[in-house]
């Protein structure tokens, strides 16, 4: 019925029910609307309910007057809603009396129009929006199955499995969702419709397992991502071993294919169902990084964890407003000649929460690099160093230059130079007072673009140090071309290098390296005298690291300056 009314809507005019229980109130509606719909009349609720009725498949809109004797516009609203093949009809309703228009909204009304109609193409423009808004809505409705798997599509299998809770209060239910490791790699070496057989494969394998070791639905919600509500499994390894013979007898065991479930068992019925799926999403996210596991439950460690980082992405706002994220600065040591000198630091940010406490930057760093909002800490981080540098200058007479980080999303941004320019100029500070720390893996990511954003930074005097190396993938070949001016290394080197040859020789390597591009190198995780003497006999020329100092709040950073020479 439904594919059938946007049939009939396509091809004739749109049908449009004027209820009114004034006789001119009807003409004149009908008088507006008349060119462009065809117009059907109703004096009252009664008399509109059994037109709807009888119009259900070719009506589009609904003008509906709030006040009239017979079963008035709030009752008859209420009875659309509730009904499953009338509440897709748009209603705009028609008063003079303002404080009516929430509660009609509220109700479920698309629209109001007030009375007296004095403007006939505002109305005319409002019945076409929603008109078209409500068919938008039906066309994507009307998408029940995925093309290629023919499973339901996701706001279907939600509907459905909506209703099957409502049909069996008293059965236990699974909320799984299932991925597939690296599946973009599978449509690159083997090509798409190689890929498109394999969720095939995988749609029917789960309508086999539905029909034999649970019931249930399953829908694919992304391209290689399914969910699966099912009645309560006490092991779902059994699931997955289906799945995984099935892949193997279809690919012959020639490729190996890694399938992660997450699982909320016994779900809790109060839960709203994409919630719990968002649960089983955050299970089998958790073991993303973890190849030992390929089954992870939701619990309450996963719980207060999503509830936790949820409060700090609510709290970030805030924190940057009151000032709760303080940066601090780790000095820098030139290790080169007989004593240790301070030649500059490393902005590290902190954030004091007013409730919390200290909270670690490894516990909110990686989160609002994964959900876009790294950019706010940087930019923020950026104008407290600039800020510093020049109290230091006007303070001391001291030039002290600092490291900051720019991230990936920060080198995407087609501003970055002007901010960084800006910065530089609202400050009166100089490009070499800043320097640019950017990570070995973000270079590996995009080195086009990458060498473009840097070389232009480079140019206008910004020294760029390459953060990390040694911990991410870029090829020796690929170092030759990218535009570095100092190489930091990874602290993993530096932690056993007094006790273990080859961290040793890795960090004789990196110095090679450093050397041959004509830059220096930098240690951090410095903590013990045994280590900066290996680093220092190596050819280390820059240490930091906790056998120098902690990072320093701002006012312990000046007094470490003052007593400086």
């Amino acid at each position: 019925s439904m594919d059938r009314r946007l049939k009939y809507t396509e091809n004739s005019k749109k049908q449009v029910l004027v209820v009114d229980d004034e006789s001119v109130n009807r003409q004149l509606l009908g008088y507006i609307v008349g060119n462009e719909y065809d117009v059907i009349y109703a004096e009252d609720g009664v008399d509109a309910l059994e037109k709807i009725q009888l119009n259900q498949e070719t009506l589009n809109m609904i003008l509906l007057d709030l006040l009239m004797p017979r079963m008035d516009g709030f009752e008859l609203l209420e009875i659309l809603k509730s009904n499953e093949s009338l509440k897709h009809i748009p209603v705009i309703v028609l008063t003079a009396d303002k404080s009516a228009e929430v509660k009609a909204l509220r109700m479920g009304a698309a629209d109001f129009i007030t009375k007296p109609y004095d403007m006939p193409e505002v109305i005319l423009t409002r019945i076409a929006r929603i008109i078209e808004l409500a068919e938008d809505r039906m066309i994507i409705k009307a998408t029940e199955r995925d093309e290629l798997t023919g499973l339901y599509t996701r706001d279907y299998f939600i509907e459905y499995c909506q209703e099957l809770d409502q049909f069996y209060p008293e059965w236990e239910m699974d909320a799984i969702a299932v991925d597939i490791g690296h599946f973009h790699l599978i449509n690159e070496l083997y090509g798409r419709s190689y890929g498109d057989e394999v969720l095939r494969l995988l749609a029917d394998t789960f309508r086999e397992i539905l029909s034999s070791i649970a019931d249930g639905y399953v829908c694919r919600y992304e391209a290689d991502k399914f969910y699966i509500y099912c009645t309560h499994l006490d092991d779902h390894r059994k699931m997955l071993d289906r799945i995984e013979q099935a892949l193997a007898d279809f690919t012959q065991n020639q490729q190996r294919f890694r399938i992660r479930f997450g699982v909320y068992p016994n779900v809790e019925r109060g839960v709203e169902m994409a919630q719990r799926f968002g649960r089983a999403r955050l299970a089998c996210n958790s073991i993303r990084n973890n190849f030992m596991e390929n089954i992870a439950y939701y619990d309450m460690e996963i719980h207060e964890n999503s509830i936790y980082e949820e409060r700090l992405i609510n709290d970030i706002h805030d924190a940057l407003a009151n000032r709760d994220l303080v940066v601090y600065y780790q000095p820098k040591y030139n290790v080169t000649g007989d004593l240790p000198v301070l030649t500059s630091s490393e902005a590290l940010i902190r954030w004091r929460h007013p409730e919390l406490g200290m909270i670690s930057p490894g516990a909110f760093i990686p989160l609002f690099e994964k959900n876009g909002l790294i950019q706010l800490l940087d930019h923020y981080v950026w104008d407290e160093a600039a800020s510093q540098i020049r109290r230091w200058k006007d303070e001391l007479g001291k030039s002290v230059p600092v490291s900051v980080n720019v991230s990936r999303m920060d080198l995407y941004d087609p501003e970055l130079e002007n901010k960084l320019l800006k910065l530089i100029a609202d400050y009166d500070i100089t490009p070499q007072d800043f320097l640019l720390e950017i990570t070995e893996s973000a270079y590996a990511e995009d080195t086009g673009q990458l060498i473009e954003v840097v070389d232009r930074l480079r140019a206008d005097g910004f020294k760029v140090e390459m953060d990390d190396f040694g911990s991410g993938y870029s090829s020796l070949n690929m170092l030759t071309t990218l535009p570095i001016d100092v190489l930091k290394m990874d602290m993993k080197f530096v932690r056993h290098v007094h006790k273990d040859a080859k961290s040793k020789r890795m960090i004789e390597l990196v110095i090679d390296i450093a050397d041959y591009l004509s830059v220096p190198v930098v240690a951090e995780g410095v903590e013990e005298e045994e280590q900066v003497s290996i680093l220092k006999n190596a050819g280390c020329q820059i240490i930091q690291g906790y056998y120098f100092s902690v990072p320093l709040p701002p006012e312990d950073f000046t007094e470490l300056l003052s007593g400086e020479r």
